[in-house]
């Protein structure tokens, strides 16, 4: 039977097992987070339209044809956040926290919104972690949010990725880049394609960007920042490559690299991987100097990173990677011919003792229970009734080791807990 409603375009439900796998991929970045000293930060879905683009660029595709803005009932246009570094900025200003002293170094996670066009590892509401580290200058700091990353995916057992990585300068060195970029531009603009025609006007170093094989082709003249960045930007650059040298974290150095964003400044990066086609940018970030002063603060430098979710679980996939312990519970109660409170006590001891446990909830025949009770995942069967429960006591089933015992119940916990302490 068709269902009569489905989910919207673009937009997916999370089940088991995937909901599991997303969980623990989320516990793994926590714990990569913590361990480089971030505390965890939430902001609302919904913020003002105009942080936006303010932030990102009202020249940028995301603000011009992606982000989902409507006008509330107050009058007040508000817009589903389709990033997590704007809404973190507006909140260490907004909260003050730059007087609980610098840096500040905080994480979030939780969905964005963008109205793309849905394809594998693009979705229009999906999922995001990051990390922003604010009021730093250091070269040291981009070197830290990059190696984040690497972290991360060597716990997630990952290896076949690219780390690619540019200098997009400053304010300063970029003046003369972008003039002669727009001189250049000018001349091609019959071979590019409509998009990169209007970004060679408002958006200029956005056109490296474009997917278009023309355009790529095209583009190969067209100068690149590397050969305008001032001393300091090369200095900068300079230490963030070495810094990761000194941690092992191999690098492609690529003169063409520019974010989505406008309010990247100097370094810029992108974790790619191969075997996931177009949407193959799985983590990505860059500093933004400027960004803290644009929305209303003093000048302060800052750096972070977000990751895709579902494109790191396809990475899981197709590198097979199998980083994620998928369990059901641990005890399944099976019940014969018993009352069912005597089931609610046996499962209220197990949960007590910090074991999972399950039981039957559709009057099954005892065979029909063992074979749910394999479905769940369940190990341990505890089988209740009969003359042992006469006799206070349960059968006890390791279906894995295809043994079984009669015990009190008590009896039966220890097992299970000492076979789970041995790691048999």
């Amino acid at each position: 039977m068709d269902p009569k409603y489905s989910a919207p375009r673009g937009t997916a439900d999370l089940t088991y097992p995937e909901s599991e796998k997303t969980r623990q991929l989320l516990s793994y970045a926590r714990e990569v987070f913590e361990q480089y000293g971030y505390q965890l930060i939430s902001t609302p879905v919904l913020e003002s339209t105009d942080l936006f683009v303010r932030s990102i660029g009202e020249n940028t595709d995301i603000v011009n044809k992606e982000m989902y803005t409507f006008e509330d009932q107050g009058g007040q246009m508000l817009t589903l956040r389709p990033e997590g570094t704007a809404p973190v900025i507006r909140a260490y200003l907004e909260r003050g926290l730059q007087s609980r002293g610098l840096p500040q170094k905080l994480y979030y996670y939780g969905p964005m919104f963008r109205r793309e066009r849905p394809q594998a590892g693009r979705y229009r509401q999906f999922s995001q972690a990051g990390a922003e580290l604010i009021g730093s200058m250091d070269p040291m700091a981009d070197t830290e949010i990059i190696s984040m990353s690497a972290d991360l995916f060597r716990k997630l057992k990952l290896k076949n990725y690219v780390l690619r990585i540019n200098s997009v300068g400053c304010r300063e060195c970029r003046k003369e880049y972008i003039a002669d970029l727009k001189a250049k531009l000018d001349g091609m603009v019959p071979d590019l394609c409509e998009q990169c025609r209007k970004r060679s006007s408002g958006n200029p170093m956005r056109v490296f960007d474009c997917k278009n094989e023309n355009c790529v082709t095209v583009l190969e003249d067209a100068p690149v920042i590397s050969a305008y960045l001032c001393e300091h930007c090369i200095e900068h650059y300079h230490t963030v490559l070495l810094g990761l040298e000194i941690l092992g974290i191999d690098y492609f150095k690529d003169d063409r690299l520019v974010r989505g964003l406008d309010y990247y400044t100097r370094t810029a990066f992108e974790f790619q991987f191969e075997g996931l086609g177009a949407q193959n940018t799985v983590s990505a970030g860059g500093r933004y100097d400027h960004l803290v002063e644009e929305l209303g603060g003093t000048p302060t430098g800052g750096v972070g990173f977000s990751l895709g979710v579902e494109r790191v679980l396809l990475a899981v996939e197709a590198e097979e990677a199998e980083p994620f312990e998928l369990r059901g519970v641990e005890v399944f109660v099976a019940g014969i011919d018993i009352p069912g409170v005597e089931i609610l006590k046996a499962l209220q001891v197990i949960r007590d003792a910090g074991i999972s446990a399950d039981t039957d909830l559709m009057d099954r025949s005892l065979k029909a229970q063992m074979k749910h009770a394999n479905r769940v995942g369940a190990r341990f069967v505890v089988i209740a009734g009969g003359e042992e429960h006469q006799r206070g006591e349960v059968t006890l089933r390791d279906l894995e080791e295809s043994e079984q015992w009669t015990l009190e119940i008590k009896e039966a916990l220890s097992l299970i807990k000492e076979k789970k302490e041995r790691g048999l």
